[in-house]
Order: C-alpha cells, then structure tokens, then sequence
C-alpha cells in the first residue's frame, strides 16, 4: 500500500526513477550493451514510454502502445475517468497543474528518440487520439515517429493479424534504430 501510494501526485516521476535505477543495476549484473537501449511499454506503460522519451536521450528507440500523453485531455476524453482522482488529489478542473505536470506532451521539446506507436482505433481507456497528439508533438520536433491505428481493436489488439503486424512494427523499429 506504501509503495503504490507513493505514485500519489507524481506520475512519471518516482516510477522513472525505478525504471532507470532497474537498467542501471541491470546494466551491473549483465552484459548489456547501455549504447543500445530500447523503452517500451502499453497503457501505463505506453504513458511511460512517452514520459521516458519526453525525460531522457538514454534510450534510443522506443515503442508506446495505447499511451496517454496529455492527462487534461485524457481525462475528458476516456470511459474509466474516476480511477485519477485518488492519483492527483482532485480533478483535472480542480488541479489541472499537476495533471499538466505529469503530461508528456509538455515536454515533448526535449523528445529525440525514435518511438513508433500503436493504437486500437476504439480504445475508451487510452483513446487513439492521445497517441496521435503524442506523434503530432514528435513531427513537429522532427524527431523520428511512426502511428499506427488499428482498426476495429480496442485497448487490447486482440485480432491475430493485427497482433502480428503490431510484432512486426515493433522488431523491425528496433532493428532500425538499435541494430
């Protein structure tokens, strides 16, 4: 219960710093070459990956699947709202400065890493067009990113094709950008 109320107020912030210290004490046990580092993660960890490329030149590819990237509009646009308000102590139109805060796309001038994202096209928990905001802020930066939306898929990609394709995607981003 500590460790998850310690999240409270700070999304993106303890839980980064856990990411990190985990590769870097990774990097100390394993033979892992740190030049080549790929983030990756869906939902929650699609936020993550937004926030980890918004926060840092250390990985050097990344993919955010179903991610949120701006937790104002986030918070009018998905089915399941009620959950944030535990999280950041009151709602986006009562605190909308730690909602903004935590919100990738408010750093998304300092985003240098390729990241490839994908979506389900009907996706009422982290709807389509918070990854398309997130890739709209990449373009402008002119950091390199891909969006890719499925159709007919949720917050799951459910369908074997698609979960194939979306496999594909995500090696072939890798390869690309890590070799």
């Amino acid at each position: 219960v500590a460790f998850g109320s310690a999240n409270k107020r700070d999304f993106g912030g303890g839980d980064w710093r856990d990411i990190l210290a985990g590769v870097d004490a990774a990097a100390k046990a394993a033979p892992i070459d740190v030049a080549r580092l790929g983030l990756m993660g869906h939902s929650y960890g699609g936020f993550m990956t937004m926030w980890g490329v918004t926060h840092s030149q250390r990985f050097k590819a990344a993919v955010a699947g179903a991610g949120i990237a701006n937790w104002i509009s986030y918070y009018g646009q998905n089915g399941i709202d009620q959950w944030m308000i535990p999280f950041f102590g009151a709602s986006a139109y009562d605190d909308p400065a730690i909602y903004r805060a935590a919100s990738p796309i408010e750093s998304i001038k300092a985003a240098k890493t390729p990241t490839l994202m994908y979506v389900g096209e009907r996706d009422v928990e982290t709807p389509a067009v918070q990854s398309v905001e997130f890739w709209h802020g990449l373009r402008a930066m002119g950091t390199p990113t891909s969006l890719v939306i499925y159709d007919g898929e949720g917050h799951a990609i459910r369908k074997p094709e698609n979960q194939r394709d979306q496999r594909a995607r995500t090696v072939a981003w890798f390869e690309r950008y890590l070799k």
